[in-house]
């Protein structure tokens, strides 16, 4: 008899850094959820290309921030079993230096950060409970521990998921469950190259380049395994020595 595949959700499936953490759990023997807000074509491609390389994998559309509309999505993957391996990707920056910030630009990034971690997370807390293994996993960013200027909103959602994270790794530490954070620096992605040119990384990070989605994802893939069982709690950095 074989034991069932692992399920592992990761939200915001279909970003740079998403696609590099859905191709790394693959690529251990999970079987990977992509989930994507709308972009659906964007989540099932890397699903096909998941599968290609003989891997499991399949892509939802829903709204994180929508609780109706995650609560019945996610019913319906537990439906089929609880999902044990969970990352917290989905995120959206929305700048603006504070005293011209809107307030709609407030709500709308601690609304995808912090509203859609709850969303998300706490509906599939209790059947990972039972059966006493998981892993959740919270990306937040460098800008939650150093702060950066025009993110007050940003730095706020995420730094409020360091304090999550260190609370819930505290309530499920005795069901085999570790709770952690993974705060990445410049990483070369698309978002990132419109905001930090090669002279701003030089600058900026002591190792004079960007991360790679890939490397990030590595992080990733070593706290979703059995080998980081007894890590649970932290917040760990991927910045190329910038803090």
């Amino acid at each position: 008899m074989t034991t069932p595949r692992k399920r592992a959700l990761v939200t915001g499936g279909s970003g740079a850094i998403g696609a590099a953490i859905c191709r790394r759990l693959a690529q251990d023997g999970l079987h990977v959820i992509v989930q994507a807000r709308r972009n659906l074509t964007a989540a099932q491609a890397l699903v096909d290309a998941i599968r290609a390389q003989g891997g499991h994998a399949q892509a939802l559309a829903f709204d994180v921030t929508d609780a109706a509309a995650t609560a019945a999505a996610l019913e319906a993957l537990l439906a089929d079993g609880p999902i044990q391996v969970l990352v917290n990707n989905a995120g959206i920056h929305d700048d603006a230096v504070f005293p011209g910030m809107q307030l709609a630009q407030w709500q709308r990034v601690l609304d995808v950060s912090l509203n859609g971690f709850f969303h998300v997370t706490q509906p599939l807390t209790l059947p990972m409970i039972r059966t006493r293994w998981g892993r959740i996993i919270n990306i937040t960013s460098v800008a939650a521990l150093a702060g950066n200027r025009g993110q007050v909103n940003y730095s706020a959602a995420k730094g409020a998921l360091h304090a999550a994270t260190k609370s819930l790794a505290l309530e499920v530490a005795s069901r085999g469950i570790t709770v952690n954070v993974v705060a990445p620096g410049i990483i070369a992605t698309p978002m990132s190259a419109a905001s930090f040119d090669a002279g701003a990384v030089a600058r900026l990070v002591p190792m004079k380049r960007a991360g790679t989605p890939e490397e990030v994802a590595d992080l990733v893939g070593f706290l979703a395994s059995e080998r980081a069982a007894y890590i649970s709690g932290q917040v760990i950095s991927i910045n190329g020595g910038m803090i």
